[in-house]
């Protein structure tokens, strides 16, 4: 049986970060792991301007009720899901994720999960553990899933290489001259051809 492993943000809906950034005003809060592979580093500057700008999660939130999934993206969605199973593994929070996860029909998404003060202020992050995208598309190999992940910055590639087919969607420039093995699709149905092309292969 095959397993479809997709990242969320960049994917399936807009980074919230970037979102965040700009209804704010604080362009140093665009920053994400398509510039800083680091994510520990990115997630402790993130905490510091929140804290510096005196801005809590009810903030964060009213920018994704804001939100929708990127256009194309619940169909693309849907159709994945009525052929194999498909796990979002993203590093977002689910703090953040509810609101999309309804629009996107409630798909199973592994993630973060955010702490957060009595004033609602965010102070620190958990992590599911380390590293954890690709040591979910491990663990899927080892119950003799066959995988395909996609996904659109640094932090996937770890996912991708584990993966039995990996693919980069719309990704920066810098990530596909690092990573020139992986094909790239640039819209859902060139995502939907390469993923079935890793199934054919895969069979």
């Amino acid at each position: 049986m095959h397993v479809v492993c997709l990242d969320l943000e960049g994917v399936l809906v807009p980074e919230i970060w970037i979102e965040f950034s700009k209804r704010t005003g604080i362009p140093e809060l665009s920053r994400t792991t398509r510039d800083e592979p680091d994510y520990d580093k990115l997630m402790r500057g993130r905490l510091a301007l929140l804290d510096r700008h005196g801005l809590g999660l009810s903030d964060i939130q009213q920018v994704i009720g804001a939100m929708g999934p990127l256009p194309g993206a619940r169909e693309f969605l849907d159709w994945a899901r009525s052929r194999w199973q498909v796990i979002l593994l993203s590093d977002t929070f689910a703090e953040f994720a509810a609101p999309l996860m309804r629009l996107l029909g409630w798909p199973t998404l592994f993630c973060h999960e955010l702490e957060v003060d009595a004033q609602g202020r965010v102070r620190d992050y958990r992590l599911r553990l380390p590293d954890h995208k690709r040591a979910s598309v491990r663990s899927l190999g080892q119950l003799n899933f066959r995988t395909i992940a996609a996904g659109d910055s640094y932090n996937d590639t770890a996912m991708l290489t584990e993966a039995d087919a990996g693919i980069l969607f719309r990704p920066p420039h810098n990530v596909v001259a690092e990573f020139p093995q992986f094909p790239v699709a640039q819209d859902y149905g060139e995502m939907q051809a390469a993923i079935l092309d890793a199934v054919a292969r895969l069979k």
